[in-house]
């Protein structure tokens, strides 16, 4: 049997270009064992549940997370009391990631009841942005975030997160 070159190399620059695709980003589906929902992360997450206090509604929230290239994707759910607290907690995450990074909590341009937001502010002395996109369900909520460099994650993985992000 004769082994024919060009296929060969037809095999091994394709390879090469697959390779040439952001290889830090390994997607892999997530359907949350604790939560309704799905979403696709970049890398392998890790979850951790802690208390916090929303506007004064404490709470048990639940942060599924995965990091690349300095970038942190993150899922952040928990359940309020009623329909109208989880509503309500939506503006207070809001203000506080942004208070977090010392930026306003501007929402983007096409704010709906969840008012997504999209600002830049520093970290450990460092500028970075927060994307983020918020959400209830009955009384459950979300937080969707991505934060990291100013310029550091590409719109494309921005879109891929954000767009796989389903409530069940």
């Amino acid at each position: 049997m004769t082994i024919r070159p060009l296929p060969l190399f037809a095999a091994g620059l394709f390879a090469l270009l697959l390779a040439g695709c952001n290889p830090n980003y390994n997607w892999r589906d997530y359907a949350s064992p604790d939560a309704p929902y799905r979403v696709m992360f970049p890398a392998k997450p890790a979850s951790f549940t802690r208390e916090i206090d929303l506007d004064g509604m404490r709470v048990a929230m639940t942060m599924t997370a995965a990091e690349v290239d300095g970038a942190t994707f993150a899922v952040g759910t928990g359940v309020a009391p009623d329909a109208a607290r989880a509503q309500a907690a939506l503006a207070a995450m809001r203000t506080a990631l942004a208070r977090n990074i010392g930026a306003g909590t501007a929402a983007s341009p096409d704010a709906g009841s969840g008012a997504d937001i999209d600002v830049r502010g520093m970290r450990k002395d460092m500028p970075v942005r927060l994307v983020g996109h918020f959400a209830t369900q009955g009384t459950r909520f979300y937080q969707v975030v991505v934060i990291g460099p100013v310029d550091g994650v590409p719109a494309e993985q921005l879109e891929q997160f954000f767009t796989s992000f389903s409530p069940r």
